[in-house]
């Protein structure tokens, strides 16, 4: 009976360890660039995480960057989220790069997989280098931001600035040996197993992590952050502006069609919210509404080409121009393979309608006067001089100058005046 009163502290502590080890973990996976939509899908994972008393959300990443616009959004989450973030880098082969550095660091605990790297990547820009000035403040900018994140985590501060500086990039075992990362697990539950009984600092004070044997909550992209992801393509961007500019232009040249009106009405709308999502260069979006003034020019004026050839150039270098890069780390352009074949279709298409009108100009007029002249009908009477023919399946009165014309006999039209042919034997 002496050791009753320490029963119930037993119960107490297995109790703790039956929670501690039904916890649960959120985890959902970020493949590919990093815009809007994984900035929304991000924050929904925290705030589920939160709701559903998880014990931590993992991130699996694997980015080749994005725009540092929504990275900032993302890391402002991390860093005040009330719930431990893990990001971590998977599977094998998979990147942190550019604006995944960010994110990655700051992570209450960094991991990587095995066959991983992580550092900054600088894509060449479409539209030439930035002016030095801009370049110099942008990366300013960005290396005073991954030094706030690196010292918030106690992460390796001059590796973080180098990776925005110089452009570095490391293996996970370099990355872990240089103080970048916390740990390297070659799958997730071995994630899990390594970080249970690990206390990090979150929002709302210090917590310790119970993930051993904890069930994993996948949570996947839902249908409108997956229509945003899409949008946010630049590629999409792109011709979805060009769709929804060629089908309006069609439907007001052939009132009635209803199609294409439609068709262009709803992409001209979703180019718009796309672009709205994107460091848009408005004087590349002007170059590409001016190519296609010039292509609409050419079929009303006929210049035989040069405003054609003035629009495929106009096109290609607004194209080139349209995504303009606040920074050279953002991971963000429209491939050459998109710009070339829509331009190509542009100049194939306009080209058709360009001959077309060229073709119509030099053929003989079907009707009025200029239309009838050559042409060759019948004699319905004798004409002597005056009399009757058929031309087109048309009854004329008729005159000729060359002599007497026998009925049925073929004639030919030499002009006609006051609705009278004068008409010549077909030789």
């Amino acid at each position: 009976m002496k050791r009753l009163p320490f029963f119930p502290l037993f119960v107490f502590f297995v109790a703790n360890s039956t929670i501690a080890s039904s916890q649960s973990v959120v985890s959902i996976r970020i493949d590919g660039t990093i815009n809007p939509a994984a900035a929304q899908f991000i924050h929904n994972g925290i705030e589920h995480a939160y709701e559903t008393e998880a014990a931590c959300l993992v991130i699996q990443l694997n980015t080749p960057g994005g725009l540092l616009k929504s990275t900032r959004v993302i890391v402002s989450d991390i860093l005040t989220s009330k719930v431990p973030v893990v990001v971590y880098v998977s599977p094998g082969g998979s990147q942190s790069a550019s604006a995944g550095v960010f994110i990655t660091l700051a992570g209450h605990i960094a991991a990587m997989a095995p066959g991983t790297n992580i550092g900054a990547a600088h894509p060449v820009s479409l539209q030439g280098e930035q002016d030095s000035v801009m370049t110099e403040k942008a990366t300013n900018d960005a290396a005073a931001f991954i030094r706030t994140i690196a010292e918030k985590r106690n992460r390796n501060l001059a590796w973080a600035e180098e990776a925005v500086r110089k452009s570095i990039s490391i293996t996970e075992t370099e990355a872990l040996g240089k103080n970048v990362i916390d740990l390297v697990a070659r799958n997730l539950d071995s994630l899990l197993v390594q970080i249970d009984g690990k206390s990090v600092e979150v929002a709302s004070g210090k917590v310790t992590l119970h993930t051993k044997g904890a069930t994993i909550e996948q949570i996947e992209m839902g249908f409108s952050e997956k229509i945003l992801d899409i949008l946010s393509d630049p590629n999409i961007a792109y011709i979805l502006l060009l769709l929804g500019v060629y089908g309006l232009l069609f439907e007001l040249y052939n009132p009635g069609s209803i199609l294409p009106g439609v068709v262009g009405g709803i992409s001209i709308i979703l180019a718009f919210y796309s672009l709205h999502t994107l460091p848009i260069n408005y004087a590349g979006l002007a170059l590409i509404l001016f190519a296609v003034v010039l292509f609409i020019a050419e079929i009303k004026v006929m210049s035989y080409g040069l405003l054609t050839v003035g629009g495929v150039v106009s096109l290609l270098l607004g194209s080139m121009m349209l995504i303009r890069s606040d920074s050279t780390l953002e991971f963000f352009s429209i491939s050459w393979s998109v710009i070339i074949t829509t331009t190509a279709l542009s100049l194939v298409f306009f080209s058709f309608i360009i001959g077309l009108g060229i073709k119509a100009q030099g053929r003989k007029p079907a009707t009025g006067t200029e239309g009838i002249v050559g042409e060759v009908g019948e004699a319905l009477t004798v004409l002597n001089p005056n009399g009757q023919v058929r031309v087109h399946g048309e009854v004329w009165n008729a005159y000729t100058r060359s002599g007497k014309i026998q009925k049925g006999e073929k004639i030919r039209v030499v002009s006609m005046e006051n609705l009278t042919l004068q008409v010549e034997p077909k030789t």
